[in-house]
Parts: C-alpha cells; sequence; structure tokens
C-alpha cells in the first residue's frame, strides 16, 4: 500500500514538474518572442499605478499575445484567475446538468442564467487581460467587451437572487419592479464602466473609478436585497444549508470591492507586486469564490426552497425574465458599441493632428 501511495505522490511530483517547463519549451520554441517592458515603454493607458515591470511591449502580432499566456508578465495571474474559474465553472455546469433538467423545468432557467453569465464574464475578461495589450484600440475593444460580461453577470445574479432567495414579505413589495430594474441598473453599470475607461482619454484615474464603482454598486445593492435581507432576518434556530454560502458570498464580494477599488498591495510594496500580488489579481481570486459560492448556493435553494418560489413564480415569468436576460445583452453591446465608435473618433482625429 506504501509503495503505491509513493508512486503516485511521484506520478503527481513528475506532473507539476513538467507543468512549470511549460514556459521555458513554449519560450524555446517561439524565440522570437519579445520580453517585456517597464512602464516608461508603453503608453500611459496601458500603466497601472505602483506597477513597474512586465509590461507586453504593443504592436507585436497576435501569436505573441495568444502566447504570452504561458509568459511571465504582469498580466499573467489576472488571466489565469478567470481561465481557471472559467473551467471550474463549466465543469460545475456539466455536473448540474446530470441532477437539473435545464429545458424542462422553467424554474431552472435562473439558475441557468447565473451559469452562463459567469462564464461569459470570466472568459470575456481573460480575453481583456490577454488580449488588450496590443494596441490601444485593442485595449478599448476587449475591455468594452469585458464591462458587457459583468453587467450580464449582475443580471444573473439578480434573477437567482430574486427568484430563489427572496422571501414573501420582500416579494410583495417588489414584485414587478425588481427585475426590470435589475436590467436597467446592469444596464447603467456596462455604461458607467465603458465611459469611464473612455475618460482616460482625457480625464483623471478617480474619474474612471468613479465612473465605474458607483453603478456598479448601485446594481450589487438593488440586486442582492432578497439575500440581505434573508441574512438580516436569519437565526441559529434554522436549518438552511445555503446560508454559510450566501454570507461567503456577501463577504468575498465585498473584499473583492475593497481591492478593486484601492490598490492597496501595489501601494504598500510598490515595485514587488509586478507579477504576483496586485490588488487586481486579489481582485479576481475574490471575486472567482464570490461567483462559485453564489452558484452553490443558489443551487441549494433551487432544491430546498422549491415549494416557496413555486407560489411566487409563474411559469411565465421564467420566460420573461429570459427575455429581460436577453435585452440585457443588447442593450449593453450596443452602449459598448456606441461608446468604441466615440473612442475611435477621438483616435482618428488624435491621429489626424499628428
Amino acid at each position: 500500500m506504501a509503495t503505491i501511495v509513493m508512486e503516485r505522490i511521484g506520478r503527481v511530483f513528475i506532473s507539476l514538474q513538467q507543468i512549470r517547463e511549460v514556459p521555458r519549451i513554449l519560450t524555446e520554441a517561439a524565440p522570437s518572442m519579445p520580453g517585456t517592458v517597464r512602464d516608461m515603454e508603453v503608453p500611459c493607458y496601458f500603466r497601472e499605478r505602483y506597477v513597474c515591470t512586465g509590461y507586453r511591449p504593443i504592436n507585436q502580432n497576435w501569436r505573441y499575445y495568444f502566447l504570452s499566456l504561458f509568459q511571465r508578465h504582469n498580466e499573467t495571474i489576472n488571466i489565469w484567475t478567470h481561465l481557471l474559474a472559467f473551467l471550474i465553472v463549466l465543469v460545475k455546469l456539466l455536473q448540474l446538468s446530470e441532477m437539473v433538467d435545464f429545458v424542462s423545468d422553467h424554474h431552472s432557467w435562473a439558475l441557468l442564467i447565473l451559469i452562463l453569465s459567469s462564464l461569459i464574464y470570466s472568459a470575456f475578461s481573460a480575453l481583456a487581460h490577454l488580449l488588450g495589450g496590443k494596441s490601444e484600440l485593442c485595449h478599448y475593444v476587449f475591455f468594452f467587451l469585458d464591462y458587457l460580461g459583468v453587467a450580464q453577470y449582475q443580471y444573473g445574479s439578480a434573477i437567482v437572487h430574486f427568484y430563489y432567495a427572496v422571501d414573501v414579505s420582500l416579494h410583495s413589495y417588489v414584485n414587478g419592479i425588481f427585475m426590470p430594474a435589475a436590467t436597467v441598473f446592469s444596464c447603467l453599470s456596462c455604461l458607467g464602466c465603458c465611459y469611464g475607461k473612455y475618460c482616460n482619454l482625457s480625464q483623471p484615474n478617480w474619474v474612471r473609478k468613479v465612473c465605474q464603482v458607483v453603478p456598479s454598486a448601485v446594481a450589487y445593492i438593488w440586486d442582492s436585497s432578497p439575500v440581505a435581507t434573508r441574512l438580516m432576518s436569519w437565526s441559529t434556530d434554522s436549518n438552511d444549508p445555503a446560508i454559510v454560502y450566501h454570507f461567503s458570498q456577501v463577504a468575498f464580494f465585498l473584499s473583492c470591492a475593497v481591492f478593486f477599488s484601492f490598490p492597496l498591495m501595489e501601494c504598500c510594496l510598490p515595485g514587488r507586486c509586478d507579477f504576483i500580488g496586485q490588488s487586481h489579481q486579489i481582485f479576481h481570486v475574490f471575486l472567482s469564490c464570490c461567483t462559485l459560492c453564489q452558484i452553490q448556493a443558489s443551487y441549494l435553494d433551487f432544491v430546498g426552497r422549491r415549494e416557496l418560489y413555486s407560489g411566487l413564480h409563474g411559469s411565465s415569468e421564467a420566460a420573461l425574465y429570459v427575455g429581460l436576460y436577453v435585452l440585457t445583452l443588447v442593450v449593453c453591446a450596443l452602449i459598448a458599441a456606441f461608446m468604441l465608435r466615440k473612442v475611435k473618433q477621438v483616435l482618428y482625429l488624435r491621429d489626424k493632428s499628428k
């Protein structure tokens, strides 16, 4: 028995060694890949405060940026945190699809929207950090796509909270307005984030943060109000298996808000967090944990509170909420396209004036 265990440990160790060799193998296979540069060697819109090194040079071919997935630079951790989150959520979807009838059971559509929106935002975020460094225009294209992903995920959060987590008293007050308002807040969040990024062309960095944080905060407060009400009314006598996951998702999200709003690590350790330890990387990790807790909590509510939410939501409501999700996607895509057009106009006029 001990021999078998040691053999398996040895195989795992060898596998880890092989994984660690991947960047070196890729570097040897593509020796033309340029190395990273300092902050002063890239345009100002690519620079992050207190991050001094590890920037990828701009205007390289697409192959370079795709292969940089396995290169050490200051976006590597940002890419992999949401790429791994995407894979974990995808595995979770495959597992749940064996237990939940996502086609015939209309009550499961809210859970499906949450999972799909989680896959979309994590994929768009990984793409933005992977390919957004190619040029200034690509930077705006992929990060506007990232903001679209965040906005539709906010709607995905709202639908599961309202569908599964809401209690009877709150439902009686907000029924009929909660989900339309969630659509509006998601679209405003997308607009605020895109406009904040657009302000990078002419406004200070704090303007971008305000435009991004305030609409997102309003959306979160509204979307999470059913969970907040439920947490405040919870007692230790109740047998609620989902409550610990709801507490966890709130704690993780509040931690996300802190690390997204303030570059704490880089400010305290300037130049030492260029590869790992950046506040945005910690934000990614906490957001991924928040999403996983949210999915688990929603699944437990879907299973354990069926009698309650079946009485609150009719069969037509699920289809309506799916339609609102599609509307959210379309409106956010139009907002991103409109803001991208404004960016192109500014870049064109700036290039023309040179």
